[in-house]
């Protein structure tokens, strides 16, 4: 379970990741979980790379792949999804995907990602919402599950503390 919650008058957040322990290019990653209940934190199962910084070509530096991010300013059924790549001054982005899914912030669901050398696809529920074949990093890259704070403290008006964020599991399937 990862949670937004208040200590001391401070906004505590929590973040795993698999950097060093597990890191992986191309596959299936998918996470069953339940998204936060407040606006303003906002949920997301995302992959990155450690050489991202470093230059601009992706399939060298790798790319930010957003799986799923729930920010709920945005509507209760609406997920987002990203890739970002080139870290720096002349950084890309596909800019938000927006898939909508009636009862999205209800329950729990599945989100996921096939990365292939070719392009990566975006899911929710086993639904395919989007296709993208720009960004396409082919290098290991590690996964991280985090519950994120806004860039503006006024976007946190109206949010809930304690809040959660709860992953069931997550999966990462190769082909063969």
């Amino acid at each position: 379970k990862l949670s937004a919650f208040v200590k001391n008058d401070k906004i505590q957040i929590s973040a795993v990741g698999t950097q060093n322990h597990f890191m992986t290019r191309y596959g299936y990653f998918e996470c069953r979980a339940q998204l936060q209940k407040s606006a303003g934190v906002w949920a997301a199962f995302w992959i990155q790379s450690t050489e991202i910084a470093k230059g601009e070509d992706p399939a060298t530096f790798g790319a930010e792949i957003d799986i799923m991010e729930f920010f709920k300013k945005l509507g209760t059924d609406i997920v987002s999804h990203n890739v970002h790549w080139a870290y720096g001054p002349n950084q890309q982005t596909t800019h938000g995907m927006q898939s909508y899914l009636k009862g999205v912030s209800e329950g729990f669901h599945t989100f996921a990602l096939e990365w292939t050398p070719k392009r990566y696809s975006f899911f929710i529920d086993g639904y395919k919402f989007y296709e993208v074949t720009q960004g396409i990093s082919n290098i290991e890259e590690y996964m991280i599950l985090s519950m994120e704070l806004p860039s503006k403290i006024e976007e946190l008006k109206n949010a809930v503390f304690p809040d959660v964020f709860i992953v069931d599991y997550v999966r990462v399937y190769k082909k063969k």
